[in-house]
């Protein structure tokens, strides 16, 4: 059986660190946003509500993931 592997050290991109922080901040971060933006607009059901968190939740997935990958990539990795 071999040794466990404890830690490791990528090269390149840490896609593992990358998917973490866009987690961590996608539901810290973008459930504030969700929750302000929705008070500038009539959700009058539990429908609309939910349509209207995943539309938001998706964009606001989408950039963190974007950043947090570019900050990896370029300031993180030097």
């Amino acid at each position: 059986m071999p040794e466990r592997i404890e830690s490791t050290d990528p090269e390149g991109v840490d896609y593992g660190w990358v998917m973490q922080m866009t987690f961590v901040v996608t539901v810290t971060a973008g459930a504030v946003l969700v929750a302000a933006l929705s008070a500038f607009v009539t959700l009058p059901t539990w429908g609309a509500r939910a349509s209207f968190a995943v539309r938001v939740g998706a964009v606001i997935w989408i950039v963190t993931a974007l950043a947090a990958y570019y900050y990896e990539k370029n300031v993180r990795a030097e």
